[in-house]
């Protein structure tokens, strides 16, 4: 009786190992997920702030013209804010694709470091049946 309880805490707690090694990669991949989607909030976010500010002082600057040295100095000013603006959206894009470009990484570094780890405790479980098998024919013939 004694024994079937130590076997079953001995299976419980191999079922527990087993199931936090599978669980592990995921809940790690998640909270990579969170962070990726947070800075990227947060990056968006900046953009869009610095892309309104943008609009809002071609607008006020709008407000300004009154005659032609004025229209002439908001059309300046517009082909300077449309460069800069395109300079920017590229900028961002650049960043976006960094962004994602790391976060691949870093899952494909977990994926990896579970598949090394499965591979590891496999190869580890495949070896203890050998070296019991090895053992038994030189304890069974020494009784021979």
């Amino acid at each position: 009786m004694m024994q079937d309880k130590a076997m079953q805490d001995k299976m419980m707690n191999a079922f527990a190992e087993q199931t936090k090694n599978m669980y592990n990669p995921m809940r790690k991949i998640n909270a990579l997920l969170v962070e990726n989607m947070e800075k990227m909030t947060d990056f968006q976010l900046e953009a869009l702030k610095a892309y309104s500010h943008m609009g809002l002082s071609q607008m006020k600057s709008a407000t300004e013209v009154k005659d032609a040295d004025t229209v002439r100095d908001y059309s300046a000013s517009q082909a300077e804010m449309m460069s800069t603006l395109s300079k920017k959206v590229l900028e961002d894009a650049k960043t976006m694709a960094d962004m994602s470009m790391e976060f691949k990484a870093e899952v494909e570094k977990i994926l990896e470091e579970s598949r090394s780890q499965a591979f590891n405790k496999s190869a580890g479980e495949e070896a203890k049946p050998a070296a019991k098998a090895a053992s038994k024919p030189a304890s069974g013939s020494a009784s021979k």
